[in-house]
């Protein structure tokens, strides 16, 4: 089954790109889409083709900021039936749980994990899908999204201290500005946003409690009715925390809610083991390690959660079939005898770059 989202998630869309002059019709159609299915916003729609049509769009526009444009222009009222418990809740940390408790209900591929040390908060995000694609694009639109919806609940106590993202940086960074407004730090370890702590605890002033509760009560209803993908969750919950040495089976369980002997038998009954998917977070987030200059191969193996530098080689080896280094190597010089290519024309474009 492929990972589906509410049409939503594509939100202006057809504004943006029409603002710059592009056939988004023919767009759509590439990706598996059309128009009449991004208009009706609670209309599910495969997460893998919204990814493809966000990076096909970029490129043949040339425009690397095609996604935090889009961002800009989303309104707490795009969340559709969340966005009423959402609008309601007492302080921002209470709406980033109605956040992580319902994102079967907005973006079956949204994974948020909300990270505490000392005076500040780390609001981690992926974008993860059925199929390994890396979107810059979807990442920027995620964050963005997620920092308009936090100046709205807070307005001008809103103050995050940077928003961080894995990919290196635009060629201008004035759009980034603008909609940001603080420290960016591109080719980081972790997509998110850095922000203080006492921001999550800031209250509401259009909390209500009567309507929070009538709201969770329906979301409740239409929750039951929608089943996840239990393998495809931990998968999610595997992304956020390997990086930070966390993923272990011992402390994923209980953030599903479960034991770690329930989660196993569960596991097994959905045809794949821990390990297994453990191993396929590790395939798709080395390509994306290894594309960042910055960071070393000890650092890379650390990442990935192996001790010791040569158990990741031997590792790598056995699945890309050269060690990380002579790989790096190649995808770097295969990039730059690309670089001069330019856009391609829209009707050569097949999907995108992994």
């Amino acid at each position: 089954m492929p990972v589906l989202a509410r049409a939503a998630i594509l939100s202006n869309y057809q504004e943006v790109a029409g603002h710059l002059g592009l056939n988004y019709q023919t767009l759509l159609s590439q990706a598996g889409l059309c128009a009449s299915q991004i208009d009706v916003p609670t209309k599910r729609i495969p997460v893998a083709a919204a990814v493809t049509l966000l990076e096909m769009t970029a490129r043949v526009s040339g425009c690397e900021t095609f996604g935090l444009r889009m961002a800009e222009l989303r309104q707490l009222a795009d969340f559709g039936e969340v966005s009423l418990l959402l609008s309601h809740q007492r302080t921002l940390a209470d709406a980033l749980q109605v956040f992580v408790q319902y994102r079967h209900l907005l973006n079956e591929s949204l994974a948020i994990y909300i990270e505490k040390a000392d005076k500040t908060v780390i609001i981690r995000e992926e974008v993860v899908t059925d199929l390994a694609i890396h979107s810059r694009q979807a990442i920027e639109l995620a964050i963005g999204v997620m920092h308009r919806f936090c100046a709205a609940l807070l307005g001008a106590h809103w103050h995050p201290l940077s928003v961080n993202f894995t990919h290196a940086a635009p060629a201008d960074l004035a759009v980034h500005r603008r909609i940001f407004g603080c420290k960016l730090v591109f080719g980081s370890e972790f997509n998110g946003i850095v922000c203080h702590a006492a921001d999550l605890d800031q209250p509401n002033p259009r909390a209500n409690p009567a309507m929070a509760r009538y709201a969770r009560h329906y979301l409740d209803l239409l929750q039951a009715e929608d089943e996840p993908d239990l393998a495809f969750d931990v998968r999610k919950v595997i992304y956020l925390l390997l990086p930070m040495g966390r993923a272990t089976i011992a402390q994923i369980a209980p953030a599903l809610g479960m034991n770690v002997r329930t989660l196993q038998r569960r596991l097994e009954e959905c045809g794949v083991t821990f390990g297994e998917l453990i191993n396929k977070v590790r395939f798709d987030l080395v390509i994306r390690y290894l594309d960042n200059p910055d960071l070393s191969l000890g650092e890379i193996a650390d990442m990935l959660g192996y001790s010791m530098p040569s158990s990741f080689t031997r590792w790598f080896i056995a699945n890309f079939g050269q060690p990380p280094a002579a790989w790096r190597a190649a995808r770097r010089a295969a990039k730059r005898s690309t670089a001069g290519a330019g856009p391609r024309s829209v009707f050569s474009m097949t999907g995108i770059a992994t």
